[in-house]
């Protein structure tokens, strides 16, 4: 097998991993791009917790457990966004690269192995994802919203749930014919799921089939670590408990993204 080494303008060569390969070439786009997403990862966040944990939460005289609405609120929206940001990047993207500018076929005759080019795309979703997050964190700090100092895990928790969502997302975006399946996905699955996964009201409140849906989704687990975090009590879940399924979902994204990009770029 021919191993990649990249060589950067000032002639340097990069290490010769070629996961790292295909993840510098995903940085040096986003070195072009990267002031379209201050929008996403700045603005957003001060006005989703302006809206809903200033405005909405002025209404909630008693707080959640008694705990101010907007304390509450900011690890649901963290986990949230962190979910969001590995789901979109994980779509529309990976599409494109099989179906219309056909990135993966050009690197698979590199030659790259099919497992090179899926890890380094996805270290590159989770770098979306922790910069996301942490820039998320930033902003509620400045809203004094966090209670712990445990809330420095949360970038921690983020990229489990990162790889969680992005994995499998992989494996569905590769092997869907077009797009219009991608806005199927978002309509009936991340939408819903980011409403009923415990970000705005406890899940508790749900009917219980409703409820039992909540904790199987892999948002829920990182919301409550989040929370239980950045507020500094204990989550519903055991830690070990939450971090497992969430390794579970990752695990077998992969598992199904490997077999899938195998398929497709293997002839």
């Amino acid at each position: 097998m021919v191993h990649v080494t990249v060589v950067e303008r000032s002639g340097r060569a990069l290490p010769r991993v070629p996961a790292l390969a295909v993840l510098s070439h995903h940085l040096v786009g986003y070195r072009r791009t990267w002031r379209a997403g201050v929008f996403s990862s700045f603005l957003l966040p001060v006005l989703t917790v302006l809206g809903f944990g200033v405005g909405v939460g002025a209404y909630v005289d008693q707080g959640v457990g008694g705990v101010p609405y907007l304390d509450w609120l900011v690890p649901g929206l963290i986990a949230s966004t962190a979910f969001q940001v590995a789901v979109a990047e994980s779509t529309w993207p990976v599409l494109s690269n099989f179906r219309w500018i056909r990135t993966y076929h050009a690197q698979v005759a590199a030659p790259l192995r099919v497992g090179d080019i899926l890890a380094g795309h996805l270290a590159f979703v989770l770098f979306r994802v922790v910069t996301s997050t942490l820039a998320f964190l930033l902003v509620t700090a400045l809203f004094g919203a966090l209670r712990s100092p445990w809330a420095v895990t949360v970038p921690l928790v983020s990229l489990l749930l990162g790889l969680a969502a992005a994995a499998p997302t992989f494996a569905f975006a590769a092997a869907v014919p077009g797009d219009s399946y991608l806005a199927l996905l978002f309509r009936f699955a991340i939408i819903p799921m980011t409403l009923f996964a415990g970000v705005f009201f406890p899940v508790e409140s749900l009917p219980g089939g409703l409820r039992a849906i909540a904790y199987a989704t892999p948002l829920w687990h990182a919301v409550d670590l989040c929370r239980a975090a950045t507020l500094g009590v204990a989550p519903q879940w055991s830690v070990t408990g939450h971090l497992l399924y969430l390794a579970l979902w990752a695990a077998a994204g992969w598992w199904l993204a490997r077999r899938v990009f195998q398929r497709q770029l293997v002839v």
